[in-house]
């Protein structure tokens, strides 16, 4: 073994993170999604969209009032599939009991869909109504609905098209047992919708049956929370009050890609990033003879810094990650389009690496695509790839989250937008001049 070789293996042994009890928790968060949206007006203010799913009278209309109830404090309105029913013809009308109302061409999707991005959007609504007794719309009146914090999405279908799915931030699917639904049902159908027991239970069998298997169950896979017995698990309501109070407590862009983390902290960035890494848990004996339990992070670690800006955050990555080894890329930037790769030297294992590239401003997000392009194709995993930054601007988020949806971006601020000049605004400045002292 040479000098060097021998030196290498030593700081490679000392490079992974300082042992720490601290692990970044990510549970309850949905699988990536790909937002509504190009536009970054559309995303100022974007609400939070839950959808409710379940078999019929599984108790989801009671699942959302105890939401409703929890989150007092912000406007939340209740969208229910049911007004979606497209209205009998006469001929169907005369025909009803061989109707299949559970099947999901009974209704009109492309109408909710329509009303749903509008309320993301914040405009008002008109609902239709649903007469369930005479199985037509109410051609006279209608539900307005006025934008809110929080849209509650409700129906036994909400989860089979995947273009409504894509609208929800939250996805939770009500499971009760079969037989406490057709006694709930029983009960619904005669008291508020006018109907006979012998006709429940034959629609029931010949319809309701068939549906929940064929096409509601199946979407249960989609769901991020299963509660067993609806309204009765309390416990269960609390977690997910709780979860949506910390999502409305964050950035609008946080809501529309999962891949976004935000810390109110320039001194926790790196740290953060290492939270995201793979870890075993493990015990450690101190002098004392104490035993401490904690996470070991991988060993397979990397930095990587854009010059020149990214260089200024390497002597804290260094401080959490002794001798780590860093890569190099410089990239030429000439406004919004330039992306011209000058020069890369990164260490020839990379593609075994977890690698956190550094740039401590995200303005365009036209470097960080060159940047992590380049990871990717040296053999880095997308997935693998955390981009640590200090401030970002929308437009930069935008950019690198939609081509690059499993990248981690962990930031400590997303500022107002770009300026012509494509410069963050309020921003820092030119970060490089500044942090080096070659600032005019």
């Amino acid at each position: 073994m040479t000098t060097t070789t021998a030196i290498d293996a030593v700081m490679e042994a000392a490079s992974g993170p300082h042992f720490s009890g601290l692990h970044l928790d990510t549970g309850f968060l949905s699988s990536p999604r790909s937002p509504s949206s190009s536009l970054i007006a559309e995303s100022i203010k974007q609400p939070f969209v839950i959808g409710v799913s379940g078999g019929t009278a599984s108790g989801k209309t009671t699942v959302c009032d105890m939401i409703i109830q929890q989150l007092h404090d912000h406007r939340v309105v209740l969208v229910n599939q049911d007004s979606f029913y497209r209205g009998l013809s006469a001929e169907e009308s005369e025909r009803v009991h061989e109707y299949n109302f559970d099947h999901p061409d009974a209704f009109d999707t492309e109408q909710m869909l329509e009303c749903i991005e509008k309320l993301k959007k914040g405009n008002s609504v008109h609902l239709p109504i649903y007469d369930f007794k005479n199985h037509r719309r109410c051609s006279e009146s209608f539900r307005q609905v006025n934008a809110s914090d929080v849209i509650i999405l409700e129906g036994i279908l909400v989860f089979h098209d995947q273009r409504v799915r894509d609208l929800m931030n939250m996805k939770i699917f009500v499971d009760t047992d079969a037989d406490v639904r057709l006694a709930r049902r029983i009960r619904r159908d005669t008291v508020e919708r006018g109907r006979d027991v012998n006709s429940v239970l034959e629609q029931y069998a010949k319809f309701v049956k068939p549906a929940f298997d064929d096409f509601v169950l199946p979407s249960k896979k989609y769901a991020d929370v299963i509660i067993p017995r609806g309204g009765d698990n309390h416990v269960a309501i609390d977690l997910i009050v709780q979860h949506i109070h910390t999502k409305l407590g964050q950035h609008d862009l946080c809501k529309i890609y999962p891949n976004i983390y935000v810390i109110q902290s320039t001194f926790q960035v790196v740290e953060h990033g290492l939270g995201h890494l793979p870890f075993t848990e493990m015990q450690v004996v101190t002098p004392t003879g104490s035993v401490y339990s904690g996470v070991d992070f991988c060993k397979k670690l990397c930095g990587v810094s854009i010059v020149r800006s990214g260089e200024s955050m390497e002597n804290a990555l260094r401080a959490c990650c002794k001798g780590i080894k860093i890569g190099k890329i410089l990239i030429h930037r000439d406004g919004d389009n330039g992306k011209q790769l000058i020069y890369e030297k990164l260490p020839t294992d990379i593609s075994e690496r977890h690698v956190l590239l550094l740039d401590p401003v995200l303005a365009t997000g036209n470097s960080a695509n060159q940047a992590i392009e380049l990871l990717i194709q040296k053999g880095v995993p997308e997935s693998h790839i955390i981009f640590l930054n200090l401030v970002s601007a929308p437009e930069g988020i935008h950019c690198v989250s939609k081509r690059f949806p499993s990248v981690k971006i962990v930031t400590s601020e997303i500022d107002v937008a770009l300026n012509e000049e494509y410069r963050v605004i309020p921003g820092l400045g030119e970060f490089g001049d500044r942090y080096f002292g070659t600032d005019d």
